[in-house]
């Protein structure tokens, strides 16, 4: 799998880093792939599908049915074996090549998906509207609310109306999802088979009281510091008004806007 460069996604990807909620962070990522498989990928995918047929022929109607077609099927077996590349691109610290048909759901179509992920972020764009307003960048300059511009910038990079939409439920120990303070996540790839890509849409949301969010903590901190310690994040990543860009993405949160309401 080739990770396709991708400015306007980009750009989105760089809010979606790292977006302050309050008492939560939401982190996102937005990655376009190439499904032409070459060295490191071609090897797994051979080595994937050899486990995938080797089940098969110990159980045969093990995979008749699945999200992805019945694995007897090459095509099938080539689209389970995509959506697990892409894992394994996104997260290289992870390795998801024990993935079944069965840790993964074919969505009903894109407006049902797009509903879902809308609902999802509504927080998240609200922070998006606000600081594209004080000069936050924007997919193309800021001119349109986030929602539009998400889908925008997804459909001029997989061409929607072609897809398929796959899902992940990240439930599996050692997943990047795991941990205390999770809240929510969804994993989302649209499949374009005519274009040979996938594009990838991951987002988790996560209480910064989680002691991932921490920096310089000591474990045996007491209750007092450990709040300070999240202040001292928030303020170390938190811009005040004009707001200004960040390699790590925004961290415009709640309580910013309050303060650029103020200075209007």
């Amino acid at each position: 799998m080739k990770f396709l460069e991708d400015r306007e996604l980009g750009q989105l990807n760089n809010f979606l880093a790292h977006v302050n909620l309050g008492d939560h962070v939401v982190t996102g990522q937005l990655e376009n792939y190439s499904c032409k498989l070459a060295g490191q990928d071609k090897k797994s995918f051979g080595v994937i599908e050899t486990d995938v047929v080797e089940e098969l022929s110990s159980s045969p109607n093990l995979y008749s049915t699945s999200p992805v077609g019945p694995l007897t099927d090459a095509h099938s077996r080539k689209t389970l074996i995509y959506l697990i590349l892409t894992l394994n691109q996104a997260y290289p610290d992870h390795d998801f090549s024990n993935l079944r048909p069965n840790n993964f759901s074919k969505e009903v179509g894109v407006p049902e998906c797009k509903e879902k992920i809308d609902q999802m972020l509504y927080d998240v764009g609200k922070v998006y509207d606000q600081t594209r307003l004080y000069g936050g960048p924007s997919c193309s300059g800021g001119s349109l609310p986030f929602s539009d511009e998400l889908w925008k910038c997804i459909t001029s990079a997989i061409e929607l109306q072609d897809v398929d939409v796959y899902s992940y439920a990240a439930i599996n120990d050692g997943d990047p999802f795991d941990g205390d303070g999770s809240l929510w996540n969804f994993n989302y790839f649209f499949y374009n088979k005519k274009l040979k890509r996938i594009l990838f849409f991951s987002c988790a949301s996560k209480i910064k009281r989680d002691r991932s969010f921490y920096e310089g903590e000591d474990d045996d901190d007491d209750d007092d510091d450990e709040h300070v310690g999240v202040r001292m994040r928030s303020s170390q990543m938190t811009p005040t008004p004009p707001l200004h860009y960040s390699s790590v993405g925004y961290a415009a949160s709640f309580d910013d806007l309050d303060d650029m309401d103020d200075m209007e």
